[in-house]
């Protein structure tokens, strides 16, 4: 499952980042790491951006960036 498949209120835990390259390196540096625990806030209409919460802090991302971080859902 992907970032951007969480719905507003649901947990997951990074697994992985897919791809490599400044993007990538610009979402680690942004406090997606494997391991870290992230919640979906909220969406725009339309669904993007998203916004989640990691490491403490909200963050919006492009439903594009959201679609390489994949997650495995927290019940």
């Amino acid at each position: 499952m992907t970032l951007d498949e969480l719905k507003p209120g649901q947990k997951g835990t990074i697994l992985r980042i897919e791809g490599d390259g400044p993007l990538v390196q610009r979402l680690m540096a942004l406090g997606l790491l494997e391991g870290s625990d992230i919640s979906m806030t909220r969406r725009a209409i339309g669904g993007d951006p998203v916004e989640v919460q990691v490491m403490g802090y909200a963050l919006s991302l492009r439903r594009e960036e959201a679609r390489r971080v994949e997650v495995r859902l927290l019940t």
